[in-house]
């Protein structure tokens, strides 16, 4: 009996996930885990023991690209040792038909390339690779059929939902509206009966909702706003806790901050990325609001919920930020007194704005820069560690 356990457990087939990039691409890894467990695949412990090796790949920096193709490149070996593994490459990377046209032809060793908007079909390309060679398949139809894909949860305690897909705010910098398409909000019956579905299993003790800009939920649809949503959703039964990225701070409504304030199912942690601290510079970057207007959101949510936890994003060097423009976001970064910053040097991203704009920074000048952001914000953190073990 032992032994022909044991056989079987040899023969299984696995699959072998690597994701780059954002909390939105782990959730589709989960999904993409998902469909490869109904196939009757495995989770390997280690690549190398795949069957079938996915990479599910990001666009937003430049060093997240490099590091995925240099990571592509070092599975030609795995496919010289054994040419019926299946090696396939998905993500925000490929969605950009050039990128994914270059990949086709650089790298023969890939047997699927496919884009963000065909995940949900990654079960038909396995079946028809037992027919043909190689696979490329790109497609601009955004859509929600990745919703209707089954998920694997691998965050632990943690599990995602997808409210909406896309982008409508073309900040210069950004490369995801291009990559996600238009904003498309998931009808609110289909959120609350997953949500339904998760607090069942029992096994959660936190939902995080997701999306590229979670505050403009149902503008697209115009029937459930995000507010509304958040309430909805504090409304069912039992014990969970809720949280949501990523917010744009143009779209955060006194209604969201008081639905927060108000619920205690919701977690009094907010990430809201300001960027930059000088409006030369937001302006540049289209973002749609100034320093005047970030910071008085930041305190009307410090009034509201006065034991929030605040974090933000910040990019330096970019396209023409002076010294004194960065001097602006380090005193942003001292008056707020964020609980994290995540810092990142400006990064081109081909096809954007900004990738053309005059005055581009040098590198040293960007590392100087970002040091100096994570060192103040360090510095924060120990000076908020100290008073609170007074």
């Amino acid at each position: 009996m032992w032994n022909i356990l044991y056989n079987k457990s040899i023969m299984q087939k696995k699959y072998f996930i690597t994701t780059y990039g954002c909390q939105l691409n782990v959730h589709e890894s989960e999904k993409l885990a998902g469909i490869m467990q109904e196939l009757n695949y495995v989770m390997a412990d280690k690549l190398e023991d795949a069957n079938v090796i996915i990479f599910n790949t990001c666009a937003i920096r430049g060093g997240a690209e490099e590091r995925a193709i240099g990571n592509i490149s070092a599975l030609k070996k795995f496919k010289q040792q054994n040419k019926n593994k299946i090696i396939a490459v998905c993500g925000c990377m490929t969605q950009q038909k050039s990128i994914a046209d270059d990949m086709y032809k650089k790298f023969p060793f890939i047997d699927i390339i496919f884009g963000t908007n065909n995940i949900h079909l990654l079960k038909d390309f396995l079946e028809r690779k037992n027919n043909q060679k190689r696979i490329l398949e790109y497609s601009e139809d955004f859509n929600l059929d990745g919703e209707k894909c089954p998920i694997h949860r691998t965050s632990e305690n943690n599990a995602w939902v997808n409210i909406m897909q896309g982008c409508n705010n073309f900040c210069s910098y950004c490369i995801v509206p291009y990559v996600r398409g238009r904003e498309r909000s998931r009808p609110k019956d289909e959120i609350l009966e997953e949500i339904k579905q998760i607090i069942k299993e029992n096994k959660y003790e936190k939902i995080t909702l997701l999306g590229q800009n979670v505050n403009s939920y149902g503008k697209d649809t115009l029937e459930t706003n995000f507010a509304q949503l958040l309430q909805e959703i504090c409304n069912l039964k039992d014990d969970f806790k809720l949280t949501f990225m990523t917010s744009n701070p143009k779209d955060l409504s006194s209604d969201i901050i008081e639905v927060i304030a108000k619920n205690d199912k919701i977690l009094k942690e907010i990430h809201l990325p300001v960027q930059s601290g000088s409006n030369a510079i937001l302006r540049k970057m289209n973002r749609k609001y100034t320093t005047e207007k970030y910071l008085s959101i930041i305190n009307e949510i410090k009034i509201k919920i006065p034991n929030v936890r605040l974090t933000t994003d910040i990019i330096v060097g970019f396209p023409s930020e002076t010294e004194e423009d960065f001097q602006m976001t380090c005193e942003l970064i001292k008056a707020v007194q964020f609980d994290g910053v995540f810092a990142f040097m400006y990064s081109k991203r081909p096809g954007t704005p900004a990738a053309e704009m005059p005055e581009q920074i040098d590198l040293k000048t960007k590392k100087t820069r970002v040091n100096q952001v994570l060192k103040i914000a360090k510095e924060i953190k120990q000076a908020k560690k100290m008073k609170d073990n007074k």
